[in-house]
C-alpha cells in the first residue's frame, strides 16, 4: 500500500474551480478526495505538491502518522492553507485505504449509526442572486425568493438555508460586507439591511409553507452589535438556526446567551485545538465542522470533542459531488449528527464529472456501500472542462462593486 504518486486535477465550477487530489498506490489503488481554494485559500494546491513530497513511498494505510509528520513539518504555520492541504491528503489516503480493503470510508470510522442523512438546501436564492450565469431561474425580487421556497417544499427537501439580501432599491443584491461586497470593512447593520432580511425571510416562509425549516447563515457579516440587532429583529421567526462566523469564542458566546434561535458555528475553523475555546465557551449549539479542510479522520476527533461539551455536529459542504461523498461517510459515522448541508443548485455539467452521484430521497441521502468514498472524478470529463483562472472570492464581483 505504498503511496507512488500524488498529484492533483482541477476543473471549471462556475465561479470557481473543483479541485482534487488523485493518490496512486504501488498496488494501482488510487485514492480522491476533493478540496477547494475559492473560499479564501488560495494556494493549497502549490502546499500540497511540497507535503506530497514527503508522501511518497509511505503506507496509505498509515494516515495518522502522515498528519503527525505533516503536522510537525509545517508546526510553525499550522493551520491555514497548509492544514487544509494536509486535510485534503489524509481525505486520499483514507479512500485509497478503503479501497485496498474492499469496504466503504464509514468502516474505517466506526461504522456508520445511520442509514439515510437528512440534509438541507443550501445558498436557496443564493446562487440563483449572486450567479445567475451559471445557476437558473436567476432570481431579481421577492416573487422569485417566495417562488423558489415553494419549489424546496415540492422537490421534497424539509429544510433549506439562505443568506442576506437587499431587495428594495433595484433587482436583488447579495449583502455580504464581511467578503467586500459591498466593501464596508465596520461591518455596520442599518435598518435597511434588517427590513430587507425580514422581507426576505417572510417571502421564503410564504412559498415554502409552514413545515419547511428555514436556516440563516450570516457569514462573517456583522461584529456583535451587528448580530444582536438581527437576532432582535429575527426573533419572531421560527428558525432552525442562525449561523454565525466569529474569531471570537466569548463575543460568539454572548451571542449564543442572547439568542432565541439556535447558533450554529465554526465552518472555518482548522483543528480540534482551534475549536477547544468554543467548545469551554459554550459558545454554539450546532458545530460545523468542515471534513474538506481538516481531513474526515481528523474530523472526527472534532465531533467528538463537541458530543463531549453536548454539542451536536453538522458537515460544512457547498463544493462538489466528491465532497458531498465524504462528508455523506463522515455524517454516517458521527453519532451526534444535527444535519447536513448540500447544494441542489448544481452546473450543468457537475453530473457528467463525477462517476456516481448523491442519491438523494425525501429531503435525506442514502449512504452508499461502495469501497471508498463511493465516487471519484472522471478523467475525461475533467480535461472537457479546463479550469479557469480567475476563479473563486478573490475574483468575485457585483454590479455595485
Amino acid at each position: 500500500m505504498k503511496v507512488a504518486a500524488l498529484e492533483t486535477l482541477h476543473c471549471d465550477a462556475g465561479w470557481r474551480n473543483y479541485n482534487f487530489v488523485k493518490l496512486t498506490t504501488a498496488d494501482g489503488v488510487v485514492g480522491w478526495s476533493e478540496y477547494d481554494e475559492g473560499f479564501g485559500s488560495p494556494g493549497v494546491s502549490a502546499a500540497i505538491a511540497t507535503l506530497g513530497q514527503r508522501v511518497v513511498g509511505q503506507s496509505a494505510a498509515s494516515h495518522e502518522r502522515i498528519f503527525a509528520q505533516l503536522y510537525a513539518a509545517t508546526r510553525p504555520a499550522a493551520g491555514g492553507v497548509v492544514a487544509e492541504a494536509i486535510g485534503a491528503i489524509e481525505n486520499a489516503l483514507l479512500d485509497a485505504k478503503a479501497k485496498t480493503l474492499g469496504i466503504p470510508c464509514y468502516e474505517l470510522l466506526g461504522g456508520k449509526v445511520r442509514d439515510r442523512i437528512r440534509v438541507y438546501w443550501s445558498h436557496c436564492a443564493t446562487w440563483r442572486i449572486l450567479q445567475p450565469q451559471f445557476y437558473r431561474p436567476a432570481i431579481t425580487d421577492l416573487d422569485g425568493v417566495r417562488a423558489m421556497g415553494a419549489e424546496v417544499r415540492e422537490k421534497g427537501y424539509g429544510a433549506l438555508k439562505t443568506n442576506i439580501f437587499i431587495h428594495d432599491s433595484g433587482p436583488s443584491r447579495g449583502w455580504v460586507p464581511g467578503f467586500g461586497h459591498p466593501f464596508a470593512p465596520e461591518l455596520n447593520v442599518d435598518r435597511t439591511v434588517l427590513r430587507n432580511l425580514c422581507a426576505h425571510l417572510e417571502a421564503f416562509r410564504d412559498g415554502a409553507g409552514p413545515d419547511v425549516d428555514i436556516l440563516l447563515d450570516l457569514n462573517f457579516n456583522a461584529k456583535t452589535e451587528g448580530v444582536l440587532k438581527i437576532l432582535r429583529a429575527i426573533a419572531p421567526y421560527d428558525m432552525f438556526w442562525i449561523e454565525f462566523d466569529s474569531y471570537a469564542p466569548e463575543a460568539l458566546g454572548y451571542i449564543r446567551s442572547h439568542s432565541h434561535h439556535p447558533i450554529a458555528s465554526c465552518e472555518t475553523l482548522l483543528g480540534l485545538r482551534a475549536f477547544m475555546p468554543y467548545f469551554r465557551a459554550h459558545a454554539m449549539d450546532v458545530a460545523i465542522i468542515d471534513a474538506v479542510w481538516n481531513g474526515v479522520w481528523q474530523s472526527m476527533k472534532i465531533a467528538a470533542a463537541a458530543e463531549a461539551h453536548e454539542v451536536n455536529a453538522a458537515p460544512h459542504n457547498f463544493y462538489g459531488h466528491l465532497s458531498t461523498m465524504m462528508n455523506v461517510h463522515f455524517a454516517a459515522a458521527v453519532p451526534n449528527l444535527r444535519i447536513m448541508e448540500i447544494d441542489v443548485d448544481r452546473l450543468p455539467w457537475d453530473d457528467a464529472v463525477f462517476t456516481h452521484l448523491p442519491e438523494v430521497v425525501d429531503g435525506h441521502i442514502r449512504i452508499p456501500d461502495r469501497p471508498g468514498w463511493g465516487t471519484e472524478p472522471d478523467e475525461a470529463a475533467l480535461s472537457a472542462h479546463p479550469p479557469r483562472e480567475r476563479t473563486g472570492l478573490l475574483n468575485f464581483r457585483q454590479p455595485d462593486d
